[in-house]
């Protein structure tokens, strides 16, 4: 796995590309020591289906420029509303207000640091 300092670095970045593209509450979690899986979650809520089919294709090529290696590649949506992209050292939550509501991942993670990463992130 990279070292944390690097992959936090990735991570703000991708979470400003995700920002870029209309990615609304945009959250970066650091998991650290509580998580045995990845470092960092970033969490979005898409507008619509189609939003969510256009920025994961987007960040499929932004990650792939940026030569980060995808694990359990799907070049489709899985469910309808939450798709999830596994980095790695860290993972990408794109979903629905309905499933971010129903799901709540910062409140299961409530003890997990949240990092900012631009002006307008939302702060805990």
């Amino acid at each position: 796995m990279e070292d944390t300092v690097s992959s936090g670095t990735v991570v703000l970045e991708v979470a400003r590309f995700i920002e870029e593209h209309k990615g609304r509450n945009t959250v970066v979690l650091h998991l650290g020591p509580r998580c045995s899986f990845t470092d960092y979650f970033i969490i979005t809520t898409v507008t619509s289906e189609g939003h969510l089919r256009g920025l994961f294709n987007n960040l499929l090529s932004f990650l792939e420029e940026k030569h980060i290696e995808l694990f359990r590649k799907k070049k489709n949506l899985d469910d309808v509303g939450w798709q999830l992209i596994d980095c790695g050292t860290f993972v990408i939550h794109l979903m629905t207000e309905e499933k971010r509501s129903f799901y709540d991942l910062e409140k299961l993670w409530f003890e997990c640091e949240r990092i900012s990463y631009s002006s307008s992130s939302k702060s805990s």
